[in-house]
């Protein structure tokens, strides 16, 4: 059964009104580089593949929405779903979280990336 987009956004922002205005955000943004946007039932988010730029490493978590240039394996998905969790967590103040603790401890070493699961992300541990 295919779900409304609110029940979709209200998903994907884990309830919280913050990350749902983040994601809202995130979704017109990918638009705007071309993504194909998809609803991710599994993970409760949603998934903007085919972006011709406009992120970083091989995706990035915005809110509820995961922005990549290509179909992201399904471990993949799982990791960018805490991180939506963590979006859900902290609101808006998420990015500069994520920001200085990549500034101190990049990659592998970032507690949020720990807590997502290095091997689903990609990460080699170090």
């Amino acid at each position: 059964m295919k779900r409304s987009r609110g029940v979709q956004m209200i998903r994907a922002s884990r309830g919280n009104s913050q990350s749902a205005a983040i994601t809202r955000l995130a979704l017109g943004y990918s638009r705007m580089w071309g993504a194909r946007i998809a609803f991710d039932d599994e993970f409760g988010m949603f998934v903007c593949s085919g972006m011709r730029g406009g992120y970083a490493r091989g995706g990035t978590t915005v809110g509820g929405a995961f922005l990549t240039g290509r179909e992201p394996a399904r471990p993949l998905v799982r990791h960018e779903a805490v991180h939506a969790d963590q979006w859900a967590t902290y609101g808006w103040t998420f990015a500069l979280r994520y920001l200085c603790e990549e500034a101190r401890h990049p990659g592998a070493r970032n507690r949020f990336e720990i807590a997502a699961g290095l091997a689903d992300g990609g990460y080699r541990e170090s």
